[in-house]
């Protein structure tokens, strides 16, 4: 399987953290979705939204038991589901899965775009520190 990620699994040690393996993996994006911050958290949500975009990661052949630890991560504000995101070195079309905010918890998302860089610089430490089921996956 093939996992496209827009948030804190986009940061390499974190996805080896969580899936317990080392990947392959390409920049992407994904039409027709929009990412907001997650409201009190460092990470985000994304949900369908004609005519937006969403940059990623693109991790490619995921065995079955990191999508195991994967699910277990991502918790149940969150489904997997198939999408189609498009390579950004040449625009090829490739069939993934994306864990997708459930409408239920939508109202818990921010007006507020996540974003990686800032992520990077001013939450990534702070995710990390808050975050106490690496452990337990």
């Amino acid at each position: 399987m093939n996992l496209f990620t827009y948030g804190t699994l986009m940061a390499p040690d974190i996805m080896r953290e969580v899936s317990g393996t080392l990947l392959e993996s390409v920049s992407v994006t994904l039409s027709g979705y929009q990412r907001f911050q997650v409201q009190g958290e460092q990470y985000p949500g994304i949900i369908s939204e004609a005519g937006q975009k969403v940059t990623g990661i693109l991790y490619l052949n995921v065995p079955a038991d990191a999508v195991k630890r994967l699910d277990l991560f991502e918790g149940e504000m969150y489904n997997r589901i198939p999408v189609s995101v498009a390579r950004d070195s040449d625009g090829e079309t490739v069939s993934a899965m994306a864990y997708v905010f459930k409408d239920e918890y939508a109202h818990r998302l921010s007006t507020s775009a996540w974003d990686f860089e800032n992520f990077l610089q001013n939450g990534k430490q702070l995710f990390e520190d808050q975050y106490g089921g690496f452990n337990d996956i």
